[in-house]
């Protein structure tokens, strides 16, 4: 879980004060937001129904999904497809799973 708030923040971070345009006009970004879902991605994979169970609003076959495309290197994945992910759908996933962990103490390694 921590992968994957880890990621989401990073991308965020990456994106911030960013339109539509200057994302797709800056490449450098691009792959750095799309590796960061690839590991979005793994961590939902190692989750597996964990995500589901805790986390249902989220569609995690969609976030698994995801990463398999960017990391089969799929052309057809649009920017604009992930630039929605990461403003409409990041950040309510992001602040659901940073309000989940706050539960727990930092340097614990399991739920």
């Amino acid at each position: 879980m921590h992968d994957i708030v880890e990621n989401s923040a990073a991308i965020l971070e990456y994106t911030q004060g960013m339109d539509f345009r200057a994302y797709v006009g800056n490449r450098l970004v691009r792959d750095a937001v799309e590796r960061c879902f690839e590991r979005v991605s793994e961590a939902s994979v190692r989750l597996s129904s964990l995500a589901v169970e805790l986390f249902p609003a989220h569609d995690w076959l969609a976030i698994r999904n995801l990463g398999n495309i960017l990391s089969d290197d799929h052309n057809d994945v649009l920017d604009s497809i992930i630039w929605t992910t990461i403003v409409e759908r990041l950040p309510p996933l992001l602040i659901e799973l940073e309000t989940f962990l706050a539960q727990y103490p930092a340097e614990q390694e399991t739920l």
